[in-house]
C-alpha cells in the first residue's frame, strides 16, 4: 500500500503539472429531441469548462471534444461527479443522458441516446443561438459505467464520427455488447474491478475486452477495487454490491485516483493531439503497482509525425507476416532514410540505415513473435508505420 499511495502521489503531480486544470465546471440542463425516432426527448445534464463555477453561466473560450456519459443501472448521473470534476476543468464537455432509468431499461434505446448527443452536440457547435456555438471540436468520446458501459459498446455502431471508447465495469447488454465489440475498430480502454461482484471481469469486461477488433486497445484491472467505486455512493449500486463477494479490499478514493491518473492523459492523447500524453500513459500503465493491464499496441509519442497516405507506394514489406525473413522495398523518395522497427510498446528493437530505394533483407534476428511497427524517418519527419507480424519458431 506504501508503494501504491507513492504512485498515487506521483500521478497527482505528474498529471497536474502536465495538464493544469485553468477551467470552471459551468452546468446547464437542456433536452434534446431525436426526430427519427418518434420525436423522442433525450434530457441530459452537460457540464463544460466555464470561466465561472455555476448554472448556465458562459462557456469558456476555445474548442472542447464531447464526451458522452452512460450511467449504470438505476443509478443517476450525479454519482458520478467525480468524473466531470475531474475532465471539465480539463477542457472536456461532459454530457450525462438521463434516460433509462428505470427497473426494466432498454439497452437499444440508451445506447441510441448516447450516440445521438454525439451528433446533438456537434450541431450545437454550428447553432448560434446555443450556448455551445463555435464551442464543440470535432473529437469525441462515449463513455460509460456498468449498464452504460455495455451500452457505450452498442452506440458506437449509431455514429461512425465516434473517436475513442472508454468503459468502467461494463455490463454485458442486451443485445450483445460482446458480439458489437467484434465490430469495433476504434481506440478503446476498458476499466475493470479485480474483486467486482456485480458484473465480475470474466463474464463481462474480459469478454468484450477480447472482442474488440480495435488495432489500439488497452485493459486495466484495479487490483481490490469494485463494481461501485468507479463513482460515488450511490445507494441501488451499494445495496447490489453488499449482497455479493469478494467485497472491495481499498477505498473509494485509491480506486478513483488510479482511474483518472490513467483516464485523462489517455484522453488527452487520442482527443487532443498531445503527444507527451501517451508517453505519460504509456509510462504509469508499464510500471503502476495497484492495476493489472493488457494492451495490443503503445501510444507512442513520435515528433514530427507525418501521416502519409501514399505511403504505402513509397515502402512495402512482404510478406508482411512471416516467421524468419521479409524483403524491404523502398522508392527512391525516402533516400538516405532510417527505418525504425518498434515493438508493441514503443521500444526501439530495430534500425536501418541508409534507405536508399534499394531492397533489403530483414531478418528477425532473435525477434520474440508478435506485432511490430515500421517507421521511416527522413529530414527529421516520421512516417506512418507499416505494421508486420512475426510468427512461428525461429530456426
Amino acid at each position: 500500500m506504501k508503494k501504491l499511495l507513492c504512485l498515487l502521489l506521483f500521478s497527482f503531480v505528474s498529471k497536474h503539472f502536465v495538464s493544469a486544470q485553468t477551467f470552471q465546471v459551468g452546468h446547464i440542463q437542456q433536452t434534446f429531441v431525436d426526430v427519427s425516432r418518434n420525436n423522442r426527448n433525450i434530457p441530459a445534464e452537460i457540464y463544460y469548462p466555464s470561466t465561472i463555477t455555476g448554472n448556465n453561466v458562459g462557456i469558456a473560450g476555445g474548442q472542447f471534444p464531447v464526451l458522452v456519459f452512460g450511467h449504470g443501472f438505476v443509478m443517476t448521473w450525479s454519482a458520478y461527479d467525480i468524473i466531470w470534476n475531474e475532465l471539465v476543468p480539463n477542457g472536456y464537455i461532459v454530457i450525462f443522458p438521463t434516460t433509462e432509468t428505470s427497473f426494466s431499461p432498454s439497452h437499444t434505446a440508451f445506447a441510441k441516446d448516447i450516440a445521438y448527443l454525439v451528433s446533438a452536440m456537434k450541431n450545437e457547435n454550428l447553432n448560434s443561438n446555443s450556448p455551445f456555438y463555435g464551442s464543440v471540436a470535432s473529437k469525441s468520446a462515449v463513455m460509460g459505467h456498468s449498464m452504460g458501459g455495455g451500452c457505450a459498446f452498442l452506440a458506437t455502431q449509431y455514429d461512425s464520427s465516434i473517436n475513442v471508447l472508454v468503459s468502467f465495469a461494463a455490463a454485458v447488454t442486451n443485445p450483445s455488447s460482446v458480439a458489437i465489440a467484434g465490430t469495433i475498430t476504434i481506440p478503446s480502454i476498458v476499466f475493470s474491478a479485480a474483486n467486482d461482484c456485480v458484473a465480475p471481469p470474466p463474464q463481462h469486461q474480459v469478454p468484450m475486452y477480447d472482442s474488440l477488433a480495435s488495432s489500439c486497445k488497452s485493459f486495466v484491472s484495479i487490483i481490490g477495487g469494485s463494481h461501485c467505486q468507479f463513482a460515488n455512493y450511490n445507494i441501488n449500486c451499494y445495496i447490489g454490491e453488499g449482497t455479493c463477494t469478494p467485497q472491495p479490499s481499498i477505498t473509494p478514493s485509491v480506486q478513483q485516483a488510479i482511474t483518472d491518473s490513467l483516464l485523462l492523459p489517455w484522453l488527452n492523447y487520442y482527443l487532443k493531439n498531445d503527444c507527451s500524453a501517451g508517453d505519460q500513459f504509456q509510462s504509469l500503465i508499464s510500471n503502476a503497482n495497484g492495476i493489472s493491464s493488457t494492451q495490443n499496441c503503445s501510444l507512442m509519442c513520435i515528433p514530427n509525425f507525418v501521416e502519409s497516405e501514399n505511403f504505402s507506394t513509397h515502402l512495402t514489406i512482404q510478406p508482411n507476416v512471416f516467421s524468419e525473413n521479409a524483403i524491404i522495398q523502398c522508392s527512391s523518395a525516402f533516400k538516405d532514410a532510417k527505418l525504425i522497427v518498434r515493438n508493441s510498446v514503443g521500444q526501439i528493437v530495430r534500425v536501418i540505415n541508409h534507405l536508399n530505394g534499394n531492397e533489403i533483407e530483414f531478418n528477425r534476428f532473435g525477434l520474440a513473435n508478435g506485432i511490430y511497427f515500421v517507421f521511416v524517418n527522413q529530414k527529421d519527419n516520421v512516417f506512418a508505420p507499416c505494421k508486420i507480424m512475426i510468427v512461428g519458431q525461429q530456426n
